[in-house]
């Protein structure tokens, strides 16, 4: 992985991602949890290209403006685009657009972990 890589991801706005159906808000547009998802959906479909069986990657932060509405039935892309490369640290430019405009763009982070040992970590909160 290397600065200057990019992936792009896109669905459609339905009922089931908008604003009122996941609670962030009360209209039926594109959600802004669901536009985060689909930037990182981007960021880490890109890493995975470069990473072995036994590693993942997880968000670690995402500072995005949401910054227009999409109504039901357009189409959004989530672009990512990896700006700087820390050990197992990945930063990303993330943007999204819907058929019209730019809808959003921010920051991303991941880091890249190994899968067992994380889950490992997690699980044993519940002890």
């Amino acid at each position: 992985m290397k600065v200057g890589l990019i992936k792009e991801t896109s669905t459609v706005v339905t009922e089931e991602n908008t604003a009122l159906s996941v609670k962030s808000g009360t209209l039926p547009v594109f959600a802004t949890p669901m536009m985060c998802a689909l930037m990182e959906e981007a960021a880490a479909t890109l890493l995975e290209e470069y990473l072995s069986d036994e590693e993942t990657s997880v968000g670690i932060s995402i500072s995005v403006q949401h910054k227009a509405a999409t109504p039901v039935g357009m189409k959004v892309r989530a672009v990512a685009e990896i700006t700087g490369v820390d050990g197992r640290k990945v930063t990303f430019s993330v943007k999204a657009f819907d058929e019209k405009e730019e809808i959003g763009d921010g920051v991303h982070e991941r880091f890249v972990v190994k899968k067992d040992k994380f889950l490992t970590k997690a699980e044993s909160k519940k002890a």
